[in-house]
């Protein structure tokens, strides 16, 4: 099991590092939306690859974090029934969620896509738009998007696991983080409560 954790702990490395910079697709994605619009205006001029590029970006980014999203609880979850279950219910709800599930879809989609993606490769295929682009980069990110979540299910299938076996805490508790504004107002109160404290003493 501590292998299995082990894994599970690259898994969520490995997603968090493609979460980390994935984001910057969408500022990517956003530029050429204006670069675009600019060149229209003013130019009087475009081109479709300035669309399809955007699609691109925005389908990378999506398919991309899908695992990261998964990693650190931000799928859409309907909490009404689940919520009021104990800690070792809703575990096992999940694992049953990520193998008869979860798996199954990622496994069918890399099943159809990876071929897809083969085909589209291979044969070179362009956009039938003109000035369109090469199609099999858009077609990569299935297999790549689909493939990080599989694996951040089999992430969260370990730990659910060694929850249940009381081996580490629960994992379904999402971790909120302070922000910078509220970690220099804890400093702040920390500073005020030492000062006092010392006011008090030498008095």
């Amino acid at each position: 099991m501590q292998a299995l954790l082990k894994l599970s702990k690259a898994i969520d490395g490995l997603n968090a590092f493609v979460g980390r910079y994935v984001i910057w697709l969408i500022l990517a994605a956003t530029l050429v939306s204006s670069i675009n619009a600019v060149v229209r205006k003013v130019f009087h001029t475009s081109s479709n690859a300035f669309l399809e590029v955007q699609w691109y970006l925005f389908a990378a980014s999506f398919l991309l974090a899908a695992g990261y999203a998964l990693l650190e609880k931000e799928h859409v979850k309907v909490d009404v029934i689940n919520a009021k279950l104990s800690q070792r219910t809703r575990a096992w709800i999940d694992v049953f969620g990520f193998i008869f599930f979860l798996t199954p879809v990622c496994l069918i989609v890399l099943k159809y896509s990876i071929p897809f993606f083969l085909q589209g490769f291979h044969s070179g295929e362009v956009s039938s738009n003109a000035g369109g682009l090469i199609r099999w980069p858009v077609y990569l990110m299935m297999p790549l998007g689909f493939g990080l979540l599989m694996l951040q299910g089999f992430s969260e299938l370990i730990k659910r696991i060694a929850f249940l076996r009381g081996l580490i805490d629960d994992p379904m508790v999402k971790r909120v983080e302070k922000s910078a504004e509220e970690e220099l107002a804890e400093a702040i109160r920390q500073a005020k409560e030492l000062a006092a404290a010392k006011k008090a003493q030498n008095a």
